[in-house]
């Protein structure tokens, strides 16, 4: 089974959120539905980066480097090319 980070931008804010999924276009349609959280304030998003792990523990190790950043700066690069994980 595929893992993924993903990172998603809203569209009527400069945030972004970064998340872990099997399946992350149905990740963006329930962080563009439900009606609670940090996701429900700043809607629309729409998915802007991916990367594909062959295991779950290789994606939260993932998804966890890049929150610990707190960095909008270094998030571009990654979504850029510029930097890997």
């Amino acid at each position: 089974m595929k893992h993924y980070i993903y990172i998603l931008k809203s569209l009527s804010a400069d945030k972004f959120y970064i998340g872990y999924s099997q399946n992350p276009a149905k990740r963006l349609l329930f962080h563009n539905t439900i009606d609670k959280g940090f996701t429900a304030r700043f809607r629309p998003w729409e998915i802007i980066f991916t990367q594909e792990f062959s295991t779950k523990q290789e994606a939260l190790f993932a998804e966890r480097k890049i929150k610990n950043w707190k960095s909008k700066e270094m998030i571009n690069l990654l979504i850029e090319g510029i930097i890997n994980i």
